[in-house]
């Protein structure tokens, strides 16, 4: 047993190394480890009125959704910028309406949660509305508190009750389209068709999200009998100026979806609200597409209970569109001016009345507006004449088919007959009108009526100077001509309002109402809240502090224009109407607006003179030669340029030549002296800048280039000579004279100029040698720096795996030393065990001794009876063996200590 035990542990011994070998060369490269995301947190606070299930805990949502009448459901993802600025809107809007509406945040980004793998949002945040068991309503208006408590509110409330008289004055004159039911609730608590209507509102708020459609509920018979609803369960829809519409239930069923359709596709857009979201979109475009647009930015609080200015702006598009004088509109108006009306006795649709017979051709002549030439080229005045052609046609009234209009060939021939007579208008230039009729030389039965006078395009008028422009002044009339009538002028119905060319012909108020149907240049009204959207007026030229943010601005894409209101002027009705009126002339009096930088112009001390929007017609229309550059501060090319505009100012004359330019990324043109490509030179002629030219495209932009450019376009044809006095010999030869100095003057200049370019050559030469050096050292440099970074990433990648390995011997070390402790402590107890093993054995070999020891004496014993040992040597069970048993013992011991 001894001998065995050494065995026994060397191959234990043998065992850890074979499982080490193995593991050493079974052992793979580790696994990227992943870290797991953190878990979610709250993401409103523990004190706000909004339930945060910031979980994704969407089946909860839907739980307590069902009982609940209105429930908002915000979803949100915690890093979204857009849903941490909304969330305090959120919270404001819940602690106004938590004790009507269930407001939940749902977190449904987390990628365990449920609404995460139920949803898939394109965009962040998303706000659902939930009406009983209807929805979702989505909004996407503005993230703001007062607008989302708005939406909320007319989710809560979609109809408006309509109990009196001057209530439904108020929802008819909205500027919004309104839709109106009539039910009975005498006979039953929910009469037929009302959950109908009531349904229909919340799709109207589901696919149209701003709400432009309102509904109200009549349940006054004779009240309902104003908007022509006789049988409860019937909805009317209100129009402005086409006729209002009941809903045919005998042809479309009665059904919320289709009273939804029918009311979106036959509603009236009096004003339209533009809520950009601030990113790309084509919004803007589409709606200037359309035709001149009138932006109207207000500060608007959805909240409020009236709104006054809304009001005013409301009266101005009803006059402005009211072309017909429907009565009902004028009811309207006046409930909207607080003026005392009598009761109404009806305003449902009535039947078009038959039209009276047309009145004579001499009544409503055929008109077109003419323009003279400007008496001056520096001038900016006109003379702007009126052209009709009458006819004397006796009692003769024309067919009631067909309205009096002229011929091309009739205005054709009024108008060779008026550049005839033009010298006779050629001397006007004062307020009055002068007015003449000749006779046709086409029929007897015609004649022509010219009137004109004097104006201004930079006149304001309607404003300002309405005393002073349009005080009637006594009519002049020309002693060469007959006497225009004055009452055949006031019934011109031209086409482009020539009342305002001619304001002293019946300026009475009522000349706004209807325009939008006597000018080519209809508007568009569009309405913005400044309080979101006041960047939009500051581009269009807004000042950018004000203390309070109101503006209007009228925007033509077709003409390339835009004027704005003088934000001096406060935006009411009268300013409204007189900005509408001048901007739908023929000739316009207002001013186009242009954004320019606030760069004044260099001192006298520059040689080049900046231009910006307020001195370009200074600069191009003085009485100068000009030579004018665009350029850009992004354009890289343009400043390579500046060196020669500055030799060519030294060389021309300061007193009758200039050198400009102008930055266009900071500064508006008109459409005529715009360009396409950067950098341009343009050269306008002195008193001539009709005749501006544009310097050659494909030609290099050098000093002789310019020179010769620019005494190629500045000849200016010679003066007519007075065959009564011709030129004196001395005077031609100073002239000649005077041309060689400038002459002989040129060629020591350019003389000068060949000498500098010969010296910037040879710098040049020198310059481009030290470059080549420069750049071969370079190459040597980056060369070297290949070199020494494929070195240093070879021993960066040497190091990477003698770490690795490192990393890999400490690991099998770490493990061996762990193998051996286990095996060191398996050999100490299998010692303890042996141990044991070999005291147990000692003791059953003893007793087995023992054993045979006794059945070898009991024969003895036996025998002995017959003879019994002495009394002296008495051997009793248990006591001391014997002398040689115990040496046997002794020895057994101490060979088994020998062993250990």
């Amino acid at each position: 047993m001894a001998r065995g035990r050494p065995e026994l542990l060397c191959g234990a011994l043998a065992l850890g190394c074979a499982l080490l070998l193995a593991v050493k060369f079974t052992c793979s490269r580790a696994k990227d480890v992943i870290i797991p995301a953190k878990p979610p947190v709250s993401f409103f606070s523990l004190r706000s009125p909004v339930l945060d299930l910031f979980q994704g805990q969407l089946d909860y949502a839907e739980h307590i959704r069902r009982d609940s009448e209105v429930v908002l459901l915000f979803f949100y993802a915690p890093w979204c910028g857009q849903s941490i600025a909304a969330r305090a809107e959120i919270e404001q809007a819940a602690s106004r309406l938590s004790d009507q509406v269930l407001f939940v945040a749902i977190n449904c980004w987390w990628n365990q949660g449920r609404c995460r793998k139920q949803k898939h949002f394109f965009y962040f945040p998303v706000i659902y509305l939930y009406h009983r068991s209807f929805g979702p309503i989505e909004y996407k208006g503005p993230m703001s508190a007062v607008y989302i408590e708005k939406f909320v509110r007319r989710v809560m409330k979609p109809l408006l009750y309509i109990p009196s008289q001057s209530e439904l004055l108020d929802f008819l004159s909205n500027y919004e389209p309104g839709v109106l039911g009539y039910f009975e609730f005498s006979g039953s608590p929910q009469p037929p068709g009302y959950l109908t209507f009531f349904t229909s509102a919340l799709h109207s708020l589901k696919k149209d999200y701003l709400g432009t459609v309102r509904f109200g509920v009549i349940t006054n018979k004779h009240l309902a009998k104003l908007v022509s609803l006789v049988h409860s369960g019937s909805v009317y829809l209100h129009r402005h100026f086409n006729t209002s519409l009941v809903f045919p239930r005998k042809v479309i069923n009665y059904t919320a979806e289709n009273i939804c359709k029918w009311a979106l596709e036959n509603r009236e857009t009096l004003l339209r609200w533009l809520w950009p979201h601030g990113g790309k979109s084509l919004l803007l475009n589409n709606e200037l597409k359309k035709g001149p647009a009138l932006f109207l930015f207000i500060p608007f609080n959805p909240l409020a209970e009236s709104h006054p200015l809304i009001d005013e702006i409301t009266e101005v598009a009803l006059e402005y569109n009211n072309c017909h004088g429907d009565q009902v509109v004028e009811r309207l108006l006046q409930h909207l001016r607080r003026v005392d009306a009598p009761v109404l006795e009806s305003l449902a649709p009535e039947v078009p009345a038959r039209l009276p017979d047309p009145p004579l051709i001499t009544a409503s002549p055929c008109c077109n507006t003419v323009v003279l030439p400007q008496w001056h080229s520096i001038s900016r005045t006109h003379n702007v004449c009126e052209l009709c052609v009458n006819q004397t046609t006796g009692g003769i009234k024309p067919s009631s088919v067909s309205m009096p209009q002229c011929s091309f060939f009739e205005m054709a021939a009024a108008l060779d007959s008026f550049y005839l007579k033009e010298q006779t208008f050629y001397h006007v230039a004062s307020d009055s009108i002068e007015c003449s009729n000749f006779l046709s030389s086409y029929s007897p039965f015609s004649y022509y009526t010219a009137c004109c006078r004097t104006m201004n395009r930079s006149m304001m008028g309607f404003i300002d100077s309405e005393q002073e422009v349009f005080e009637t002044p006594a009519i002049a009339f020309s002693s060469l001509e007959k006497k225009c009538e004055v009452d055949s002028l006031s019934s011109v119905p031209h086409i482009e309002e020539n009342q305002f060319l001619f304001p002293e012909v019946d300026m009475d108020s009522t000349n706004f109402t209807g325009l939008s149907c006597r000018t080519n240049k209809t508007l568009n009204i569009y309405l913005l809240d400044s309080n979101l959207f006041w960047l939009y007026a500051e581009r269009l030229g807004a000042p950018s502090v004000t203390h309070v943010k109101e503006f209007a601005a009228i925007v033509d894409v077709k003409e390339e224009s835009h004027y704005i209101l003088d934000p001096k002027q406060a935006l009411m009705k009268f300013t409204l109407e007189s900005f509408i009126q001048n901007f739908s002339v023929l000739y316009s009096p207002l001013k186009r607006h242009l954004i320019g930088s606030d760069s004044a112009q260099f001192p006298s001390q520059h040689l080049i003179t900046e231009v910006t929007t307020d001195t370009f017609w200074e600069v191009v229309l003085q009485k100068q030669d000009v030579l004018l550059l665009y350029y850009a501060q992004w354009c890289g090319f343009c400043p390579s340029l500046n060196h020669v505009f500055i030799q060519l100012a030294r060389l021309l004359p300061p007193d009758t030549f200039t050198v400009a330019r102008i930055d266009v990324a900071q500064n508006d043109l008109p459409w005529e002296f715009m360009v396409d490509r950067l950098p341009t030179v343009l050269f306008f002629p002195c008193n001539r800048k009709d005749l501006s030219v544009k310097y050659p495209e494909d030609l290099p932009i050098t000093l002789p280039n310019l020179l010769k450019f620019i005494l190629h376009h500045s000849d200016r044809a010679p003066a007519p000579q007075n065959l009564a006095n011709p030129p004196t010999k001395e005077c031609l030869q100073s002239e000649a004279t005077l041309q060689q100095g400038h002459i002989s003057h040129l060629e020591r200049e350019i003389q000068k100029l060949r000498a500098e370019i010969s010296a910037l050559h040879q710098a040049q030469v020198q310059v481009e040698a030290q470059l080549a050096s420069a750049r071969r050292d370079e190459h040597r440099l980056l060369r070297q720096q290949q070199t020494l970074e494929k070195q240093h990433s070879l021993l960066r990648l040497h190091s990477e795996q003698l770490r690795a390995l490192y990393e890999q011997k400490t690991s099998e070390l770490e493990e061996v030393a762990r193998r051996l402790q286990e095996l060191a402590d398996a050999s100490e107890n299998l010692l303890t065990e042996n141990t044991w093993l070999k005291i147990l054995v000692a003791t059953m070999e003893r007793k087995l001794k023992d054993k045979d020891a006794a059945e070898t004496l009991a024969p003895l014993k036996e025998a002995r009876s017959d003879h019994p040992e002495p009394a002296g040597a008495p051997h009793l069970p248990g006591s001391t063996p014997p002398s040689n048993v115990s040496a046997t013992l002794t020895s057994e011991r101490n060979n088994e200590n020998r062993t250990d």
